[in-house]
Protein backbone atom coordinates (compact mmCIF):
# COMPACT_ATOMS: atom_id res chain seq x y z
CA UNK A 1 0.00 0.00 0.00
CA UNK A 2 1.32 3.45 -0.86
CA UNK A 3 1.51 4.93 2.66
CA UNK A 4 2.33 2.78 5.70
CA UNK A 5 -0.81 2.08 7.72
CA UNK A 6 0.61 3.83 10.77
CA UNK A 7 0.74 7.06 8.76
CA UNK A 8 -2.56 6.60 7.00
CA UNK A 9 -4.49 6.06 10.20
CA UNK A 10 -2.46 8.61 12.12
CA UNK A 11 -1.38 6.00 14.60
CA UNK A 12 -0.43 7.63 17.87
CA UNK A 13 3.21 7.65 18.87
CA UNK A 14 4.43 8.39 22.39
CA UNK A 15 6.20 11.73 22.58
CA UNK A 16 7.49 13.31 25.76
CA UNK A 17 9.33 16.57 25.22
CA UNK A 18 12.37 17.19 27.41
CA UNK A 19 11.82 19.89 30.00
CA UNK A 20 14.33 22.08 28.20
CA UNK A 21 11.80 22.54 25.40
CA UNK A 22 9.34 24.10 27.80
CA UNK A 23 11.57 26.94 28.92
CA UNK A 24 10.56 30.57 28.82
CA UNK A 25 13.31 31.77 26.50
CA UNK A 26 12.88 34.03 23.49
CA UNK A 27 10.28 32.56 21.18
CA UNK A 28 12.08 34.04 18.18
CA UNK A 29 8.87 34.18 16.18
CA UNK A 30 5.68 36.15 15.73
CA UNK A 31 2.07 35.00 15.86
CA UNK A 32 1.13 37.64 13.29
CA UNK A 33 0.60 35.97 9.91
CA UNK A 34 -0.68 39.07 8.14
CA UNK A 35 2.65 40.40 6.87
CA UNK A 36 4.33 39.91 3.51
CA UNK A 37 4.70 36.27 2.45
CA UNK A 38 8.43 35.89 1.91
CA UNK A 39 11.55 34.14 3.22
CA UNK A 40 13.08 30.67 3.39
CA UNK A 41 11.12 28.00 5.27
CA UNK A 42 11.48 24.25 5.85
CA UNK A 43 8.64 21.74 5.45
CA UNK A 44 8.88 18.29 7.03
CA UNK A 45 6.74 15.30 6.03
CA UNK A 46 6.41 11.85 7.58
CA UNK A 47 7.56 9.01 5.32
CA UNK A 48 6.04 10.33 2.08
CA UNK A 49 9.03 10.98 -0.22
CA UNK A 50 9.42 7.43 -1.54
CA UNK A 51 5.96 7.30 -3.11
CA UNK A 52 5.00 10.93 -3.64
CA UNK A 53 8.16 12.86 -4.53
CA UNK A 54 6.78 14.38 -7.78
CA UNK A 55 3.57 15.45 -6.02
CA UNK A 56 5.32 17.34 -3.22
CA UNK A 57 7.91 18.84 -5.52
CA UNK A 58 5.00 20.14 -7.59
CA UNK A 59 3.26 21.64 -4.54
CA UNK A 60 6.48 23.40 -3.50
CA UNK A 61 7.07 24.73 -7.03
CA UNK A 62 3.49 26.00 -7.28
CA UNK A 63 3.79 27.82 -3.95
CA UNK A 64 7.11 29.43 -4.85
CA UNK A 65 5.63 30.56 -8.18
CA UNK A 66 2.63 32.09 -6.41
CA UNK A 67 4.88 33.83 -3.87
CA UNK A 68 8.16 34.72 -5.68
CA UNK A 69 9.90 35.89 -2.51
CA UNK A 70 9.72 32.47 -0.88
CA UNK A 71 11.83 29.32 -0.90
CA UNK A 72 10.66 26.04 0.62
CA UNK A 73 13.10 23.31 1.58
CA UNK A 74 11.23 20.00 1.74
CA UNK A 75 12.59 17.32 4.07
CA UNK A 76 11.08 13.90 4.72
CA UNK A 77 11.66 11.72 7.77
CA UNK A 78 11.25 7.93 7.97
CA UNK A 79 8.34 6.46 9.91
CA UNK A 80 10.60 4.84 12.48
CA UNK A 81 11.70 7.27 15.15
CA UNK A 82 9.61 10.17 13.85
CA UNK A 83 8.40 11.15 17.32
CA UNK A 84 11.95 11.00 18.69
CA UNK A 85 13.16 13.19 15.83
CA UNK A 86 10.51 15.83 16.56
CA UNK A 87 11.33 15.70 20.27
CA UNK A 88 15.04 16.18 19.60
CA UNK A 89 14.39 19.06 17.18
CA UNK A 90 12.02 20.71 19.66
CA UNK A 91 14.58 20.47 22.45
CA UNK A 92 17.41 21.68 20.24
CA UNK A 93 15.57 24.60 18.67
CA UNK A 94 15.79 23.04 15.19
CA UNK A 95 12.12 22.22 14.63
CA UNK A 96 11.19 22.89 10.97
CA UNK A 97 8.89 25.81 10.16
CA UNK A 98 6.06 23.58 8.92
CA UNK A 99 5.68 20.04 10.26
CA UNK A 100 3.51 17.03 9.35
CA UNK A 101 1.97 15.85 12.66
CA UNK A 102 -0.77 13.67 14.09
CA UNK A 103 -2.91 14.99 16.97
CA UNK A 104 -0.97 13.15 19.67
CA UNK A 105 2.30 14.59 18.36
CA UNK A 106 0.99 18.15 18.38
CA UNK A 107 -0.25 18.06 22.00
CA UNK A 108 3.15 18.24 23.77
CA UNK A 109 4.40 20.77 21.22
CA UNK A 110 1.39 22.97 21.92
CA UNK A 111 1.94 22.64 25.68
CA UNK A 112 5.58 23.65 25.18
CA UNK A 113 4.52 26.76 23.26
CA UNK A 114 6.01 25.46 20.01
CA UNK A 115 2.82 25.02 17.96
CA UNK A 116 1.21 28.14 16.53
CA UNK A 117 -2.42 28.65 17.60
CA UNK A 118 -4.24 28.84 14.27
CA UNK A 119 -7.42 30.13 15.90
CA UNK A 120 -5.43 33.31 16.52
CA UNK A 121 -3.10 33.38 13.54
CA UNK A 122 -5.16 31.76 10.76
CA UNK A 123 -8.81 31.97 11.86
CA UNK A 124 -9.83 33.19 8.41
CA UNK A 125 -9.17 29.72 7.01
CA UNK A 126 -11.23 27.77 9.56
CA UNK A 127 -14.40 27.76 7.44
CA UNK A 128 -12.54 25.98 4.62
CA UNK A 129 -12.33 22.74 6.65
CA UNK A 130 -14.75 20.20 8.06
CA UNK A 131 -15.60 21.12 11.65
CA UNK A 132 -14.59 17.71 13.01
CA UNK A 133 -11.27 17.85 11.17
CA UNK A 134 -10.44 21.38 12.37
CA UNK A 135 -11.14 20.23 15.94
CA UNK A 136 -8.80 17.26 15.50
CA UNK A 137 -5.74 19.20 16.63
CA UNK A 138 -7.27 20.92 19.64
CA UNK A 139 -5.80 20.02 23.02
CA UNK A 140 -8.01 19.45 26.08
CA UNK A 141 -7.33 22.04 28.76
CA UNK A 142 -5.99 24.54 26.20
CA UNK A 143 -7.82 26.99 23.98
CA UNK A 144 -6.81 27.00 20.34
CA UNK A 145 -6.20 24.80 17.31
CA UNK A 146 -2.61 23.78 16.68
CA UNK A 147 -2.45 22.34 13.14
CA UNK A 148 -4.25 22.62 9.84
CA UNK A 149 -6.20 19.40 9.18
CA UNK A 150 -4.75 17.51 6.24
CA UNK A 151 -5.81 14.10 5.01
CA UNK A 152 -8.38 11.94 6.75
CA UNK A 153 -9.17 8.25 6.77
CA UNK A 154 -11.87 5.97 7.98
CA UNK A 155 -13.11 2.62 6.85
CA UNK A 156 -15.99 0.18 6.94
CA UNK A 157 -16.37 -3.20 8.58
CA UNK A 158 -15.79 -6.11 6.24
CA UNK A 159 -17.59 -9.36 6.92
CA UNK A 160 -17.55 -12.87 5.50
CA UNK A 161 -21.02 -13.57 4.08
CA UNK A 162 -20.48 -17.32 3.85
CA UNK A 163 -19.67 -17.57 7.57
CA UNK A 164 -22.84 -15.64 8.41
CA UNK A 165 -24.90 -17.94 6.18
CA UNK A 166 -23.42 -21.10 7.71
CA UNK A 167 -24.53 -19.86 11.12
CA UNK A 168 -28.07 -19.32 9.84
CA UNK A 169 -27.74 -15.54 9.81
CA UNK A 170 -28.98 -13.29 7.01
CA UNK A 171 -25.80 -12.20 5.22
CA UNK A 172 -27.68 -9.28 3.66
CA UNK A 173 -28.48 -7.93 7.12
CA UNK A 174 -25.18 -7.54 9.02
CA UNK A 175 -25.30 -6.12 12.55
CA UNK A 176 -25.79 -2.36 12.73
CA UNK A 177 -25.90 -1.94 16.53
CA UNK A 178 -23.75 -3.25 19.34
CA UNK A 179 -26.60 -5.42 20.64
CA UNK A 180 -26.96 -7.03 17.21
CA UNK A 181 -23.19 -7.45 16.94
CA UNK A 182 -22.92 -9.24 20.29
CA UNK A 183 -25.95 -11.45 19.55
CA UNK A 184 -24.65 -12.45 16.10
CA UNK A 185 -21.16 -13.06 17.46
CA UNK A 186 -22.42 -15.48 20.09
CA UNK A 187 -24.46 -17.32 17.46
CA UNK A 188 -21.50 -17.62 15.08
CA UNK A 189 -19.34 -19.03 17.85
CA UNK A 190 -22.03 -21.46 18.97
CA UNK A 191 -22.83 -22.76 15.46
CA UNK A 192 -19.14 -23.27 14.66
CA UNK A 193 -18.29 -24.92 18.00
CA UNK A 194 -15.97 -22.03 18.80
CA UNK A 195 -14.02 -22.29 15.54
CA UNK A 196 -15.25 -18.95 14.14
CA UNK A 197 -14.82 -15.75 16.13
CA UNK A 198 -16.56 -12.60 14.98
CA UNK A 199 -14.00 -10.13 16.34
CA UNK A 200 -10.22 -10.42 16.55
CA UNK A 201 -9.25 -7.46 18.73
CA UNK A 202 -9.81 -6.38 22.32
CA UNK A 203 -11.59 -3.02 22.70
CA UNK A 204 -9.39 0.05 22.27
CA UNK A 205 -9.98 3.57 23.52
CA UNK A 206 -11.71 4.44 20.23
CA UNK A 207 -14.10 1.49 20.70
CA UNK A 208 -15.14 2.91 24.06
CA UNK A 209 -15.66 6.25 22.31
CA UNK A 210 -17.85 4.74 19.59
CA UNK A 211 -19.85 2.93 22.27
CA UNK A 212 -20.71 6.35 23.71
CA UNK A 213 -18.38 6.36 26.71
CA UNK A 214 -17.21 9.80 27.90
CA UNK A 215 -13.47 9.23 27.69
CA UNK A 216 -12.07 12.29 29.45
CA UNK A 217 -13.20 15.34 31.37
CA UNK A 218 -13.54 18.62 29.50
CA UNK A 219 -10.51 20.14 31.24
CA UNK A 220 -8.25 17.37 29.96
CA UNK A 221 -7.05 16.59 33.49
CA UNK A 222 -8.51 13.11 34.06
CA UNK A 223 -9.85 10.10 32.15
CA UNK A 224 -13.38 8.79 32.69
CA UNK A 225 -13.77 5.66 30.56
CA UNK A 226 -14.47 3.60 33.69
CA UNK A 227 -18.06 4.83 33.83
CA UNK A 228 -21.07 2.50 33.77
CA UNK A 229 -21.13 2.41 29.98
CA UNK A 230 -17.45 1.54 29.79
CA UNK A 231 -17.89 -1.29 32.27
CA UNK A 232 -20.88 -2.52 30.25
CA UNK A 233 -18.83 -2.71 27.05
CA UNK A 234 -15.96 -4.59 28.67
CA UNK A 235 -18.43 -6.98 30.34
CA UNK A 236 -19.86 -7.77 26.89
CA UNK A 237 -16.38 -8.42 25.52
CA UNK A 238 -15.71 -10.78 28.43
CA UNK A 239 -18.85 -12.71 27.48
CA UNK A 240 -17.63 -12.91 23.87
CA UNK A 241 -14.17 -14.02 24.98
CA UNK A 242 -15.55 -16.81 27.15
CA UNK A 243 -17.69 -18.05 24.25
CA UNK A 244 -14.78 -17.82 21.75
CA UNK A 245 -16.78 -15.21 19.84
CA UNK A 246 -13.75 -12.98 20.45
CA UNK A 247 -10.67 -14.66 19.03
CA UNK A 248 -8.62 -16.34 21.81
CA UNK A 249 -5.48 -14.65 20.46
CA UNK A 250 -7.05 -11.18 20.65
CA UNK A 251 -4.98 -10.38 23.73
CA UNK A 252 -1.81 -10.29 21.65
CA UNK A 253 -3.31 -9.47 18.25
CA UNK A 254 -1.94 -6.82 15.90
CA UNK A 255 -3.84 -5.32 12.95
CA UNK A 256 -1.74 -7.56 10.69
CA UNK A 257 -2.46 -10.77 12.60
CA UNK A 258 -6.16 -9.92 12.81
CA UNK A 259 -6.20 -9.34 9.07
CA UNK A 260 -4.67 -12.77 8.45
CA UNK A 261 -7.33 -14.40 10.64
CA UNK A 262 -9.99 -12.72 8.55
CA UNK A 263 -8.31 -13.84 5.32
CA UNK A 264 -8.32 -17.47 6.45
CA UNK A 265 -11.94 -17.51 7.61
CA UNK A 266 -11.19 -17.84 11.32
CA UNK A 267 -12.73 -14.42 11.98
CA UNK A 268 -16.02 -13.22 10.53
CA UNK A 269 -15.63 -9.42 10.73
CA UNK A 270 -12.68 -7.05 10.50
CA UNK A 271 -12.28 -3.28 10.11
CA UNK A 272 -10.44 -2.02 7.05
CA UNK A 273 -10.34 0.44 4.19
CA UNK A 274 -10.56 0.53 0.42
CA UNK A 275 -6.88 -0.43 0.35
CA UNK A 276 -7.74 -3.88 1.72
CA UNK A 277 -10.00 -4.89 -1.14
CA UNK A 278 -7.08 -5.34 -3.50
CA UNK A 279 -5.40 -7.58 -0.95
CA UNK A 280 -8.52 -9.72 -0.62
CA UNK A 281 -8.76 -10.08 -4.39
CA UNK A 282 -5.12 -11.19 -4.65
CA UNK A 283 -4.60 -13.19 -1.47
CA UNK A 284 -8.03 -14.67 -0.77
CA UNK A 285 -10.22 -14.81 -3.91
CA UNK A 286 -12.82 -16.99 -2.16
CA UNK A 287 -13.18 -14.42 0.60
CA UNK A 288 -13.35 -11.63 -1.98
CA UNK A 289 -16.31 -13.38 -3.65
CA UNK A 290 -18.08 -13.48 -0.29
CA UNK A 291 -17.04 -10.11 1.06
CA UNK A 292 -19.69 -8.01 2.76
CA UNK A 293 -19.19 -4.32 3.43
CA UNK A 294 -21.02 -2.49 6.21
CA UNK A 295 -20.62 0.65 8.30
CA UNK A 296 -18.61 0.93 11.48
CA UNK A 297 -20.83 0.13 14.45
CA UNK A 298 -21.35 3.10 16.72
CA UNK A 299 -23.78 4.19 19.42
CA UNK A 300 -23.12 7.87 18.72
CA UNK A 301 -24.06 8.03 15.04
CA UNK A 302 -20.53 9.21 14.24
CA UNK A 303 -17.75 6.97 12.96
CA UNK A 304 -14.11 7.25 13.96
CA UNK A 305 -11.90 9.59 11.96
CA UNK A 306 -8.13 9.37 11.69
CA UNK A 307 -6.62 12.76 10.90
CA UNK A 308 -3.20 14.00 9.88
CA UNK A 309 -2.23 17.64 10.25
CA UNK A 310 0.27 20.31 9.24
CA UNK A 311 1.59 22.39 12.13
CA UNK A 312 3.35 25.75 12.05
CA UNK A 313 6.31 26.20 14.39
CA UNK A 314 5.43 29.06 16.75
CA UNK A 315 9.10 30.12 16.68
CA UNK A 316 9.43 30.39 12.92
CA UNK A 317 11.14 33.58 11.74
CA UNK A 318 8.73 33.75 8.78
CA UNK A 319 5.24 33.34 10.21
CA UNK A 320 3.32 34.73 7.19
CA UNK A 321 5.14 32.39 4.79
CA UNK A 322 4.88 29.36 7.08
CA UNK A 323 1.15 29.83 7.66
CA UNK A 324 0.56 30.47 3.96
CA UNK A 325 2.43 27.31 2.99
CA UNK A 326 0.71 25.12 5.60
CA UNK A 327 -2.61 26.38 4.29
CA UNK A 328 -1.51 25.88 0.68
CA UNK A 329 -0.55 22.23 1.27
CA UNK A 330 -3.94 21.59 2.89
CA UNK A 331 -6.18 23.67 0.64
CA UNK A 332 -9.01 22.04 -1.29
CA UNK A 333 -7.18 21.83 -4.63
CA UNK A 334 -4.02 20.21 -3.28
CA UNK A 335 -5.89 17.86 -0.95
CA UNK A 336 -8.13 16.72 -3.78
CA UNK A 337 -5.12 16.04 -5.97
CA UNK A 338 -3.44 14.03 -3.21
CA UNK A 339 -6.61 12.05 -2.45
CA UNK A 340 -6.72 10.81 -6.06
CA UNK A 341 -3.21 9.37 -5.71
CA UNK A 342 -3.89 7.25 -2.62
CA UNK A 343 -6.93 6.04 -0.69
CA UNK A 344 -7.25 8.96 1.72
CA UNK A 345 -9.86 11.71 2.04
CA UNK A 346 -9.59 15.51 2.04
CA UNK A 347 -10.48 17.47 5.18
CA UNK A 348 -11.69 20.51 3.28
CA UNK A 349 -15.36 21.47 3.38
CA UNK A 350 -17.21 20.59 0.18
CA UNK A 351 -14.48 18.32 -1.21
CA UNK A 352 -16.35 15.19 -0.19
CA UNK A 353 -19.25 16.31 -2.40
CA UNK A 354 -17.06 15.91 -5.49
CA UNK A 355 -18.36 13.15 -7.83
CA UNK A 356 -15.14 11.21 -7.07
CA UNK A 357 -16.52 10.66 -3.58
CA UNK A 358 -20.25 10.45 -4.37
CA UNK A 359 -20.63 8.41 -7.59
CA UNK A 360 -20.38 4.62 -7.59
CA UNK A 361 -19.36 2.75 -10.73
CA UNK A 362 -20.38 -0.73 -9.60
CA UNK A 363 -17.00 -1.65 -8.10
CA UNK A 364 -16.40 -2.44 -4.44
CA UNK A 365 -13.63 0.15 -4.40
CA UNK A 366 -15.98 3.02 -5.20
CA UNK A 367 -18.63 1.60 -2.90
CA UNK A 368 -16.20 1.77 0.01
CA UNK A 369 -14.93 5.21 -1.01
CA UNK A 370 -18.42 6.70 -1.31
CA UNK A 371 -19.59 5.23 2.00
CA UNK A 372 -16.47 6.40 3.82
CA UNK A 373 -16.68 9.91 2.37
CA UNK A 374 -20.30 10.23 3.46
CA UNK A 375 -19.51 9.13 7.02
CA UNK A 376 -16.50 11.46 7.29
CA UNK A 377 -18.64 14.59 7.01
CA UNK A 378 -19.65 14.21 10.66
CA UNK A 379 -16.91 11.85 11.88
CA UNK A 380 -14.82 12.50 14.99
CA UNK A 381 -11.39 11.44 16.19
CA UNK A 382 -12.35 9.42 19.27
CA UNK A 383 -8.81 8.80 20.49
CA UNK A 384 -8.08 11.59 22.98
CA UNK A 385 -5.23 13.81 21.84
CA UNK A 386 -3.54 13.25 25.21
CA UNK A 387 -3.82 9.44 25.08
CA UNK A 388 -0.24 8.22 24.68
CA UNK A 389 1.20 4.86 23.62
CA UNK A 390 1.97 4.11 27.27
CA UNK A 391 -1.66 4.72 28.13
CA UNK A 392 -2.78 2.41 25.34
CA UNK A 393 -0.55 -0.31 26.78
CA UNK A 394 -1.89 0.25 30.31
CA UNK A 395 -5.49 -0.04 29.08
CA UNK A 396 -4.72 -3.14 27.03
CA UNK A 397 -3.00 -4.85 29.97
CA UNK A 398 -5.91 -4.24 32.33
CA UNK A 399 -8.43 -5.40 29.71
CA UNK A 400 -6.43 -8.60 29.23
CA UNK A 401 -6.68 -9.35 32.96
CA UNK A 402 -10.45 -8.81 32.86
CA UNK A 403 -10.96 -11.07 29.85
CA UNK A 404 -8.88 -13.80 31.50
CA UNK A 405 -11.01 -13.56 34.64
CA UNK A 406 -8.18 -12.28 36.83
CA UNK A 407 -10.18 -9.20 37.78
CA UNK A 408 -13.63 -7.76 37.15
CA UNK A 409 -14.31 -5.38 34.25
CA UNK A 410 -15.00 -2.63 36.80
CA UNK A 411 -11.65 -3.18 38.57
CA UNK A 412 -9.83 -3.39 35.24
CA UNK A 413 -11.13 -0.03 34.03
CA UNK A 414 -10.62 1.61 37.43
CA UNK A 415 -7.00 0.45 37.36
CA UNK A 416 -6.56 1.58 33.75
CA UNK A 417 -7.94 5.04 34.49
CA UNK A 418 -5.68 5.34 37.54
CA UNK A 419 -2.60 4.35 35.49
CA UNK A 420 -3.51 6.70 32.63
CA UNK A 421 -4.17 9.62 35.00
CA UNK A 422 -0.73 9.07 36.54
CA UNK A 423 0.86 9.11 33.08
CA UNK A 424 -1.16 12.21 32.22
CA UNK A 425 0.22 14.10 35.23
CA UNK A 426 3.73 13.10 34.20
CA UNK A 427 3.19 14.73 30.80
CA UNK A 428 3.03 18.05 32.60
Amino acid sequence: MPIPRRALVAAAVALVLPLSACGSGDSGGSTDASGKIEGDITFQTWNLRANFKPYFEGVVADFEKKYPGTHVKWIDQPAEGYADKISADAAGGTLPDVVNVSPDLVAPLAKAGLALDLDKSAARYKKEYLAGAWAGHQVPGMTGTYAFPWYLNTGPLFYNKSLFEKAGLDASQPPTTYDELFTDALRLADKSDGKVATLANVPTIEDFGRYGVELMNKEGTAFSFNDAKGVQLLTKYKELYDAKALDPQALTATPESSGKKFLTGAVAMNPGSALDLGNFKKQAPNLYKNIGITDQITSTGKVNMYVMGVMVNARTKHTPAAVAFAHFVTDAQNQMSFAKKVAIFPSTAGSLDDPYFTKEDGTDETRVRVAAAKSLKIAVNYTPVLFSEQMKTALRNEIAKALQGKQSPRTALDNAVKACDTLLRQQG
